[in-house]
Formats: structure tokens, sequence, C-alpha cells
């Protein structure tokens, strides 16, 4: 895959390449050697598929051919590169610690506006309670700046930030948890779910019942509602799995991780990432003009 680089030298043979989406230099080679080179600008951008050259450390090759852009152009490609493609960010050790730091600071925040980590609310009102949130956050971040240093084109803090795709829309409540590892989360009829584990009786209830399987089934729902509410209801969430798997001998405590691992593998199938992405300093530089 190609990626979006600035030119940033020549040393010797080799090309000092800053790479715009995770913020890293490379020190980049040619196997037609300096002359491939020539034809690109002193100081400029260009896309190049790159491929490490083995034996030698901290090295790169170019792997087909290099191509010029324009200053605007790489800048906004590098942008939807990093948002759709956060794992390319990721590269660099350091954005991923400074994503962290962002994703704690603003469940910091979120606790402190709502006062707790894990709502449950109707659509129309959860909708409305984020998106003051998130004005909340930008009205403060925007104080925090003298007007000279805002960054131009930045919405005005009455835009709203946040709209619950239809499938939420539509359901009697949602839940919303900040968790501090897996994010910021959306759970269609958590309330629910949170009635059935405060009551396992609700189980013989086929619409209860439905809610938990469907949990159990959906590829984009992973072991934290789970996971919240066995902690949250540790003497009924037993009676809770043995009714709707209708397993009489089951345990959250020996058997609720196999049971998550067996229906969510593509959770632990990489390790825990922050529920965002942070650009580099040159891109955000690049962007902000």
């Amino acid at each position: 895959m190609d990626e979006i680089f600035e030119i940033r030298g020549r040393d010797g043979d080799s090309l000092i390449l800053l790479n715009l989406v995770d913020d890293l230099e490379y020190r980049t080679y040619s196997n037609m050697g300096p002359a491939a080179f020539r034809p690109l600008p002193k100081d400029g951008f260009v896309y190049a598929r790159l491929v490490p050259t083995g034996p030698v450390p901290d090295a790169w090759l170019v792997s087909g051919s290099m191509r010029a852009n324009h200053k605007s152009d790489a800048a906004q490609a590098a942008l939807e590169l990093a948002t759709r493609l956060p794992e390319l960010v990721y590269r660099n050790v350091g954005k991923v610690e400074q994503a962290w730091q962002q994703m704690r600071a603003d469940r910091a925040a979120f606790v402190e506006f709502f006062g707790s980590d894990e709502l449950v609310l109707p659509p129309a009102e959860a909708e409305e309670r984020i998106n003051a949130f998130y004005r909340h956050r930008q009205a403060t971040a925007l104080a925090r700046r003298a007007a000279r240093r805002r960054p131009p084109n930045i919405p005005r803090v009455d835009v709203p930030a946040f709209e619950l795709p239809p499938e939420l829309a539509d359901a009697d409540t949602i839940g919303v948890i900040y968790d501090e590892i897996d994010g910021l989360n959306f759970y269609n009829e958590y309330g629910m779910l949170r009635d059935l584990f405060a009551d396992p009786a609700l189980a013989s209830d086929k619409g209860y019942a439905d809610v938990l399987r469907g949990y159990l089934r959906a590829e984009t729902i992973g072991p934290l509602p789970f996971r919240r509410l066995a902690g949250a209801h540790p003497q009924t969430v037993d009676a809770v799995f043995r009714k709707v798997l209708r397993q009489p001998h089951f345990t959250w405590a020996e058997h609720g991780e196999a049971l998550l691992r067996r229906r969510k593998p593509w959770y632990y199938e990489h390790e825990p990432r922050p529920d965002r992405t942070v650009i580099g300093a040159r891109l955000s530089e690049l962007i902000s003009r």
C-alpha cells in the first residue's frame, strides 16, 4: 500500500522521508541507486511504498514508483488514511501512549460530567446528553487557547458532534459505557439486560432472553457488557446464564471467560488499542493551515 511522505532531505545515497501518517522518519534507498530520486522535488511530498531491507537496520527500499504530490492533497490523503487505518499510526509507539493519555483524560471528563462511566437512557436523551458533553469538552478546550491560536474552521460549539446510528435510535434504551480499556461504547436495549441480571426470573421472558442471546451472537459487541453485569450482579449472574444457555451447571467464575473467548474470538486476537487516532505534529501543522 502506498503511503504519504514528506521529503526531508538527502543523505548520501538515501532519501530521508517523514511518513505523515505515523510521524516517523524512514531512511530510504532505491535498487536503481540515487538517480531514482533526482526527478523528485527537493522539498515536497510523495506517494511511495517502502519495504524493509532486511539485514540493514533502519533502512528501507522503495517498491515501485514514487509519485510527487501537492502539499494540500498529501495532507488530506494522510489524514484520511490515518483515520481509516489507525493501525498505521500505531507503528509509532509514542502515538499509542499519547492516544491512551487522551482517552484517559476524556474518560475522566466523562465521569466528572455524568457522575458515572455507565449510563442507561432512552436514545433521544442519550444523544442529547452526549452532545452536551462534547460541546462542554470543546468549549473547555477553546477556553484554554488564546483566540489567535485557535485552529481555523473549527465547528461552533453548538454543532452536534454525535448522532446515534439507526439500529440504536430505535431501541427503548441504550447503554453508554466509557471503559478505561475498551473506550466509549453504545449498547442496544442495555436497560433490559440490566433488568435481567437484577432479576433472573425475567429469563423466562423470551424478549429478555433474546437480548442476551443477541449480545452473545453479535460480532460488534465485545466482553465488556458481560463483565460489567457479572461484576455488578455476582449473586444472580450464574442463574441468568444457566437459564438462557440451558446449562444447569454453568458458573461465571468457572466458565465465563471460556464462553467469551468462544463467542468473541476476534476480541482476543489483538492487544487492546485506544479508541482514537492521534495524528503527528507535522500532519497537524499541515491540515491547520
